[in-house]
């Protein structure tokens, strides 16, 4: 078996959506100061690096993390690679991909290709959906969508594509490292935090080779 590990690597370092607190480490304890063992605080906002939205996130009396069902983030999923000439994912870019009837879909944008999860600065340039291509996902089916940086929405059109998936209940992965990844079809695992009561998630992310 071969697995893809689609996961951003957090740092210091990790670009920040704007407004959000940076990541901090620190140490509470460390064996080369005496201490018995070494022990970490970290302080991020839970939509950091790889993580998941649930619909709490932009509904009120939406599910929460702890309330999604696990069934929904492990199985078939699409990566979809989108042109790197697109700047957003509208319904009639996706009238142009082959997504069938797949309901976990992943999408590879030219975020991958100039790698903004790797640089530290924030990109408000980045490629998302819009309301239209959210809506083409509800209306295939879709119950899961993932996209190659921090939003699955364009920065400045956050609201309305969240919605959209949230309403529906669709699941959305955002910060997804697909630099390595090909597109076709793969088993999906991804396991967000249990944090009960909460909107999101930070998730380790993994794609497994289908068996030929």
């Amino acid at each position: 078996m071969v697995f893809h590990d689609i996961t951003s690597g957090m740092n210091e370092d990790h670009p920040i959506w704007p407004g959000d607190p940076s990541v901090k480490f620190d140490w509470i304890s460390k064996l080369e100061s005496g201490d018995e063992s070494n022990i970490t605080t970290l302080q991020m906002s839970v939509h950091t690096a790889t993580h998941i939205d649930a619909p709490l996130h932009f509904l009120y009396n939406g599910k929460t993390v702890d309330q999604l069902e696990i069934r929904e983030l492990i199985g078939e999923a699409a990566v979809i690679r989108i042109p790197d000439q697109v700047d957003v994912i509208s319904a009639e870019v996706l009238d142009q991909c082959e997504i069938g009837s797949h309901a976990r879909v992943l999408f590879k944008t030219r975020n991958s290709t100039l790698e903004l999860l790797k640089q530290s600065e924030f990109c408000a340039d980045y490629v998302a959906l819009d309301a239209s291509g959210s809506q083409w996902l509800v209306d295939h089916g879709v119950r899961l969508v993932g996209i190659d940086y921090l939003s699955i929405a364009a920065y400045r059109e956050t609201v309305a594509p969240h919605r959209i998936l949230l309403e529906a209940g669709a699941i959305v992965v955002e910060g997804l490292d697909l630099t390595g990844v090909e597109a076709g079809v793969y088993k999906l695992i991804c396991l967000p935090l249990k944090l009960i009561g909460r909107e999101g998630a930070p998730a380790r992310v993994i794609l497994e080779e289908r068996e030929n």
